[in-house]
């Protein structure tokens, strides 16, 4: 082990040594590598920048998220989110989710847990039941803070969820308002009614 120790240090500094007689290749390594991590960086910044007006652009149709499968529905919702302004929004849904299947903060402050129901016969499919709603209300607000809570589906929901969504100061996107929010540039906080109000700090 000593004599290795020994050859080490004796390779470390006949490297040393060159090196401080051709000092110039570390100029030339050291520009090497600046040029390599600015180029780096640009390439990064364009993705990034690039990636923004891609989501600034996304557009769904009804038949695109009628095709969708459950899971990259979620998906879809959670990039509309994105898409307007919500730049921690992501998918939770599977698994011991406890009814969220995306998370959000809105760029007025407010906390949205969403829970979404596809149905691949769209509005001519089973509708939307009260016991979605309830199993949703039942863990937002107590689990994840939620200031708004919402079921959104390309389908439709039966006649007693929006009394109960109502009762419960939840809110619903059926298929019409779906269409409005995927299709078009307004974020969904302006298509629904009776949003609550910016938190503190965020008007």
């Amino acid at each position: 082990m000593f004599g290795v120790g020994v050859l080490a240090v004796a390779a470390l500094w006949a490297l040393v040594s060159w090196l401080l007689v051709n000092w110039w290749i570390l100029i030339v390594l050291g520009a090497v590598a600046v040029t390599a991590g600015a180029g780096w960086i640009h390439r990064r910044q364009q993705q990034l920048a690039w990636g923004r007006v891609r989501q600034q652009a996304l557009r769904y149709g009804l038949p695109e998220l009628d095709a969708l499968h459950h899971r990259d529905f979620e998906y879809a919702v959670r990039d509309l989110m994105l898409r307007d302004g919500c730049a921690d929004a992501r998918q939770v849904g599977g698994a011991g989710d406890n009814g969220a299947d995306v998370l959000a903060t809105d760029p007025l402050g407010r906390t949205w847990v969403i829970q979404c129901k596809h149905r691949k016969d769209g509005d001519r499919g089973s509708a939307v039941g009260t016991p979605d709603l309830q199993r949703v209300n039942g863990t937002a607000r107590q689990l994840y803070g939620a200031d708004i809570v919402l079921v959104v589906t390309n389908g439709r929901f039966s006649a007693r969820c929006p009394p109960l969504a109502a009762q419960l100061h939840m809110h619903l996107a059926d298929r019409r308002t779906l269409a409005a929010w995927a299709a078009g540039s307004r974020p969904l906080w302006e298509l629904l009614p009776r949003i609550p109000a910016p938190r503190s700090g965020h008007r």
